[in-house]
């Protein structure tokens, strides 16, 4: 039987990740014996980061007018992830962002010294154990999904929005964790499915990815 491994879609701002998530947890319930497994519906984990700015009175401004309480956002961001996939665990899961993403987004409001602050956090260690046996789906910016909602951070333009995906690649690689690049020209949504499905079908099955 497969083992079936837990999908991080994560990337910038607005690059389609909740629609993939959206789309994917949408074939599993039609689909749920994809692995030919009974247990293969997946938990869903997503807006962490909302919620945390919602029940903690942050904006999105906060991250970039204070260093101190855009470092102490993302503290308590990487907390909850930690805390909402422990929760999940007893299955697998699908989640639109990762341990990943709080590092990333110190790293370019904050700093990258002040940034090991979160990598000596017990909940980083946890979350890059779980990274590293799951599949994980880079989103690249550069599509036509750039859509401001008023809650979370924007990119300033093109450039900065182009940035952050490299920062997320440079992290990652920095880490030493896999990751599949979903490019932006990949728009039909059911490609993108496709592109995830195939790449966590050859993971569960122990091939080489």
């Amino acid at each position: 039987m497969a083992t079936l491994r837990n999908i991080y879609v994560i990337g910038a701002q607005s690059t389609g990740k909740t629609t993939l998530v959206n789309a994917l947890a949408t074939h599993f319930e039609q689909h749920p014996d994809s692995m030919r497994n009974t247990e293969s519906q997946p938990k869903l984990i997503k807006e962490v980061a909302r919620g945390v700015l919602q029940r903690h009175s942050y904006t999105a401004d906060d991250i970039v007018s204070s260093k101190s309480r855009a470092l102490e956002l993302q503290r308590l961001i990487l907390e909850a992830q930690c805390e909402a996939e422990k929760a999940a665990s007893e299955q697998w899961y699908i989640s639109d962002r990762s341990g990943l993403d709080p590092l990333v987004y110190a790293r370019l409001f904050v700093g990258w010294n002040e940034t090991s602050v979160l990598i000596q956090e017990q909940s980083w260690q946890y979350l890059q154990e779980m990274m590293r046996s799951g599949l994980v789906i880079v989103c690249e910016s550069g599509g036509e999904w750039l859509i401001n909602d008023g809650v979370r951070l924007m990119p300033q333009d093109r450039d900065a929005w182009l940035q952050m995906h490299t920062t997320f690649c440079e992290t990652l690689d920095g880490f030493g964790i896999q990751y599949h690049v979903l490019p932006a020209a990949l728009r039909d949504l059911n490609g993108r499915v496709e592109f995830a499905l195939t790449r966590w079908r050859s993971l569960c099955m122990g091939l080489t990815t």
